[in-house]
């Protein structure tokens, strides 16, 4: 059976399935489990959150046939001054992506990652940076989808796309 879905606009709504996704990315390596609200109290989880969906905000939600959020994609504007773990200047993005763990290896999050990449370039922007730990199985994603490392930091890796 073929796994089917859609994107869509991510709305103002969208704030609590956000939050499921910022759990599901921060949680993705079974041995290091955390609780749902030990990651959503974190200031560093908080700041992809805070506010949803303020100026600048963008994303897509992508769900099933029977319209249930499977995954997630968006970008904020971080300021330098409350920087995420993928900043790398003023003007650049950060994007999030998280995926429900039964539909990853099925498309879910490349179609997330390409789509929303394309909503950035047509919003102007030039680069889209994130923030993957490494030995993250999505490193191999990013990298297949033109993003680079350009930054090494303690335990993750920063990496950049560009989009224009």
């Amino acid at each position: 059976m073929v796994a089917t879905f859609r994107l869509r606009a991510a709305a103002a709504g969208d704030g609590a399935f956000l939050a499921d996704m910022v759990v599901e990315a921060a949680n993705w390596r079974a041995e290091g489990f955390r609780p749902k609200h030990q990651i959503l109290e974190s200031p560093e989880y908080a700041r992809y959150l805070a506010g949803w969906m303020r100026p600048g905000d963008a994303g897509l939600i992508a769900v099933d046939g029977q319209e249930v959020p499977i995954g997630a994609a968006w970008y904020r504007m971080l300021p330098r001054t409350d920087p995420g773990f993928g900043y790398v200047a003023t003007g650049v993005p950060e994007l999030i992506i998280g995926v429900r763990p039964i539909w990853r290896a099925h498309g879910v999050g490349r179609a997330l990652l390409q789509g929303l990449c394309d909503q950035a370039r047509a919003a102007g922007f030039a680069r889209l940076s994130l923030s993957v730990e490494r030995g993250n199985f999505a490193q191999t994603l990013y990298r297949s989808e033109g993003f680079a490392v350009t930054q090494a930091g303690h335990g993750r890796d920063t990496m950049v796309k560009r989009l224009r």
